[in-house]
């Protein structure tokens, strides 16, 4: 039934051998993995665009890796494509994001290339989150093809066409350490398979219009703002919008080893990201909270390395993370990784409590 460009469940490969389940295909048992996993629970409360915000129909994390599931299964659907392995990936793509979303992500990447952690990457964070924290520390297990997904599924970074490249465990590996010590490779990363082709454009789909749908309801822009050169292709409305994609996506990748959008389509993708970016984005934040948001992370950074140093077993981090990792974890992990892997694994109340509490 799947095309002759997709990944089949044969071709699953993982990191640790285990019995194959006799009712589940090995991608399914990703999708099992993820959303079971602690990580997937904490999309809830954290940040997609609008920080505390009290508008409850404002979309949290956990909406917008539904939405990227939902919009990535039809395009792939309609392609033949392995919907497994899509639905796994989609769901567990942005599992590293941090608090407060991408100004969290920019701010916990200073910290991090301060104390010598390299750069800091909410996808390759996603990797770390599958492989070696969730579980007490022991990993999950994921398939490399949904490990391959998540690692290269920055929808931040659009292009006109997506073509797979192969790959083996080394390759990937060796991605994965160069993200954290060369400043812009992530922006190289090509998905190894058809399937991660499809869910790296879904993300920027799912949240594209989403985006501008919360900003007209918070008041932060007006639908005359919106340029006709847009909507004229595009449409208004999200559903307008999202319809228009995954159509002209379908249309133009049919029968084809990669994923593609008419030129008319990516232009005015690339028309509207650029006014997202200045009318929405640029705004979300105050500079009020953009400085809180700093001070937060700067603040519990420095406590917790203290705590870690001190042994202070009493601390938050014992408390809720290192008393419960493995001893594998706790042995091959420095103070400085374990105090970002918690900071980064946090929701944005949990971190607002933690910051008031210690103050």
């Amino acid at each position: 039934m799947l095309s002759k460009y997709a990944c089949s469940n044969e071709d699953a490969v993982r990191f640790c051998f285990e019995k194959e389940d006799s009712y589940r295909t090995p991608f399914f048992r990703d999708i099992d993995r993820i959303i079971y996993s602690l990580s997937y629970v904490r999309y809830a409360d954290k940040t997609q665009v609008f920080t505390f915000n009290e508008n409850d129909h404002i979309t949290k994390r956990m909406i917008h890796v539904q939405l990227v599931s939902k919009i990535a299964r039809t395009i792939g659907r309609n392609l033949g494509l392995n919907e497994d392995l899509i639905e796994a990936a989609a769901l567990g793509h942005d599992l590293g994001h941090v608090p407060f979303g991408h100004e969290g992500e920019r701010i916990l990447n200073k910290i991090s290339l301060e104390n010598g952690e390299g750069y800091f990457h909410h996808n390759i964070e996603s990797v770390r989150v599958l492989m070696h924290l969730e579980q007490n520390g022991k990993g999950r297990n994921i398939s490399l093809q949904v490990l391959d997904a998540i690692m290269c599924h920055n929808g931040e970074l659009p292009l006109h066409e997506y073509h797979p490249v192969i790959k083996n465990k080394e390759d990937f590996l060796q991605e994965y350490a160069l993200s954290y010590q060369q400043e812009n490779f992530v922006k190289q990363l090509r998905p190894m398979t058809l399937e991660g082709c499809v869910v790296r454009i879904s993300d920027i789909l799912a949240y594209i219009g989403k985006d501008i749908e919360d900003a007209l309801i918070l008041g932060v822009i007006k639908k005359e703002e919106i340029p006709t050169s847009i909507t004229e292709v595009l449409g208004l409305s999200n559903r307008e919008i999202i319809n228009t994609f995954v159509s002209d996506v379908i249309e133009n990748s049919k029968g084809k080893p990669y994923i593609k959008m008419s030129d008319s389509v990516y232009k005015a993708l690339l028309e509207l990201k650029e006014f997202n970016t200045k009318m929405i984005y640029s705004k979300a934040n105050t500079k009020e909270n953009l400085q809180m948001y700093e001070s937060m992370f700067r603040h519990l950074f420095m406590k917790y390395k203290k705590d870690v140093e001190m042994k202070n077993k009493s601390s938050e981090i014992y408390q809720v993370f290192l008393n419960t990792m493995c001893e594998d974890y706790l042995v091959n992990t420095n103070v400085n990784r374990m105090v970002i892997d918690f900071l980064s694994g946090m929701t944005d109340d949990y971190m607002k409590k933690c910051y008031l509490e210690s103050n």
